[in-house]
């Protein structure tokens, strides 16, 4: 059956393949005088590439986003316009806080979210301090960076972990996603944006869109991975005492999976910095449009002053998220070794 699987994979690419090149011979508008078999008994195509041989994917692609605009226009409008808001109102939220309280509120959820440790929590302390100490106006920009990677963040979660869960629990949705994840962290970051220009325009909302598309495998791929690794007999003992798979899942597994989650959300959390500041060039305010103006202006000072700027504001993020799955590390090894 495995081998019967595999042989009518292996035929319909064949096939696929087949078709391409027939694509590309009858649509190219390069392709030489005389018939298919001519050509290709002259060897003379083998010195250069062949100009016809040649898949028609920018305009597949082109052709397709300006069927999604003209047909579903609306619709992205409407995710815009939800997806501003939220935006507006979080950025509001943190500008408007005094800058005394915003650090007060780091420095708490540090101290908790590591377990009460001083030295993690004075670290981001001082460092949330420094973007402000550096320049004034990198207070405010790094809170419209924060906004913005709290929104991708939160899609990230949202969408991701549904998506990892029903990878954990099925094998064949899982052959299918994993490629696509493959392909989601090879292509560079800089595609991403074009299509999120077509679809929402200039702004942060294509930034946010193009965050999310970049940032999101690592917490799908550990969440899956954190599932997986869950003890076979502590699923059993859940199973002996009647638990039904809901149970299992939000009762055993997702908390002993916290560990990988929080590496997951960690990892994301600096991929999405990264995308945000790649973001500045599509017009969007925070950190990285001072990084794209000290470049534009060969300011060298101000490009290194906003980039300091953005390695505080990537430990801070960093340590929080990473002293939080330390603590549920200790935890979930305090409950393994309960459990047996």
């Amino acid at each position: 059956m495995r081998l019967n699987r595999k042989t009518g994979l292996l035929g319909l690419g064949v096939a696929v393949f087949a078709y391409l090149v027939y694509l590309s011979w009858t649509t190219s508008k390069r392709k030489p005088e005389g018939s298919f078999i001519e050509y290709i008994t002259d060897p003379a195509w083998l010195t250069n590439w062949p100009r016809w041989l040649d898949v028609p994917l920018q305009k597949w692609a082109n052709d397709a986003i300006s069927w999604l605009v003209k047909n579903y226009g609306f619709i992205f409008d409407a995710i815009n316009e939800f997806l501003l808001q939220i935006l507006v109102a979080m950025r509001e939220f943190l500008t408007d806080l005094p800058w005394p309280v915003v650090i007060a509120l780091v420095l708490v959820l540090t101290f908790f979210l590591s377990g009460r440790k001083w030295g993690t929590t004075a670290l981001v302390g001082v460092c949330t301090f420094f973007i402000g100490f550096l320049s004034p106006k990198f207070w405010d920009k790094a809170m419209e960076t924060t906004s913005i990677m709290v929104v991708s963040i939160f899609l990230c979660l949202v969408i991701g972990l549904p998506v990892a869960i029903v990878m954990a629990r099925n094998e064949r949705v899982r052959s299918i996603i994993l490629p696509v994840l493959d392909l989601m962290q090879t292509i560079p970051s800089f595609c991403y944006l074009i299509p999120g220009i077509m679809l929402f325009g200039l702004g942060a909302v294509p930034a946010i869109i193009a965050t999310f598309i970049y940032a999101v495998p690592p917490v799908i791929r550990l969440t899956d991975l954190g599932i997986r690794l869950v003890d076979r007999e502590i699923i059993e003992a859940a199973e002996s005492f009647g638990a039904s798979p809901r149970q299992k899942l939000i009762g055993v597994q997702l908390p002993l999976a916290l560990p990988n989650i929080m590496q997951g959300i960690n990892q994301t959390t600096m991929m999405a910095l990264a995308m945000v500041v790649i973001a500045s060039m599509i017009g969007t305010r925070g950190l990285g449009d001072e990084v794209l103006l000290g470049l534009q202006q060969l300011n060298v000072g101000r490009a290194l002053e906003a980039g300091i700027a953005i390695v505080l504001l990537a430990i801070v993020l960093d340590r929080i998220t990473q002293a939080y799955g330390a603590t549920l590390q200790e935890r979930t090894s305090h409950l393994r070794t309960d459990k047996h």
